[in-house]
């Protein structure tokens, strides 16, 4: 067999490089060689399944929130490529281009509406002074466990350490039982609390205003006209 010159060698390494197979390649240059053969001589490797090209692509396909996973990615990788591979090859490519695979951060939703809301309120208070937000009350609903938090624990242990009792967050049914807890905050202190039996609702929410709100306001002095509300948009607290 011929040997191949170093234009054709160039060419054939191009098109692999482009994303296209032995076989296309092959067949478009009409040169029955082991293309991947020839790949490991020059470049040291088997051939790559996606070229810069796709995987500049498959950038822009997560930071347009077209695609948020490997599997979509390549999805839309062989749907343009006409190839067929896994999504671990699409993995590695993203792995090799910088990018890494992390859990999504939980956070409430903000819609248009919800943003534009904060922001108006953000820019109506550019310039408060102390004076102002000492009108504030902050509010929420708080649980308090019985036996520790429902979040994750921490601890420390060195290379090749065991299992111990340091280690171990022993938990028991029900967590131990807990309380669901409203209270609220003014610049003066703290306002009265509230222990919230069954299920927090709109008539439940609305009744607390009532008493508890209205007593803490009263007990430093104050009426309704002379603070600002918080909540935080949960749908009870917007209950008609």
């Amino acid at each position: 067999m011929q040997p191949l010159s170093a234009a054709q060698c160039k060419h054939i390494l191009s098109l692999l490089d482009s994303g296209h197979s032995a076989h296309q390649i092959s067949s478009s240059t009409g040169i029955h060689i082991a293309i991947s053969r020839l790949c490991r001589k020059h470049r040291g490797g088997h051939p790559s399944k996606l070229s810069e090209a796709d995987t500049h692509y498959a950038l822009q396909l997560i930071t347009s929130e077209k695609a948020e996973n490997a599997s979509q990615i390549t999805q839309a990788l062989q749907s343009i490529t006409n190839q067929s591979f896994t999504t671990q090859t699409t993995h590695n490519h993203l792995r090799t281009a910088g990018m890494k695979a992390v859990v999504k951060a939980k956070k409430p939703l903000l819609t248009k509406r919800d943003r534009k809301e904060w922001m108006d309120f953000a820019l109506a208070r550019l310039h408060w002074t102390v004076e102002g937000w000492k009108t504030v009350v902050w509010s929420d609903e708080t649980k308090i466990n019985r036996l520790g938090s429902d979040g994750r624990k921490w601890a420390w242990k060195k290379a090749g350490e065991g299992l111990s009792d340091r280690l171990v967050n022993e938990t028991v049914k029900f967590g131990g039982g807990s309380l669901m807890m409203w209270g609220c905050m003014l610049w003066e202190g703290v306002g009265y609390g509230c222990k919230i039996d069954g299920k927090m609702d709109g008539e439940l929410y609305t009744k607390i205003l009532h008493d508890e709100l209205q007593e803490s306001l009263a007990y430093y002095g104050k009426d309704s006209s002379d603070i600002i509300f918080q909540q935080d948009n949960d749908p009870k607290h917007k209950s008609n």
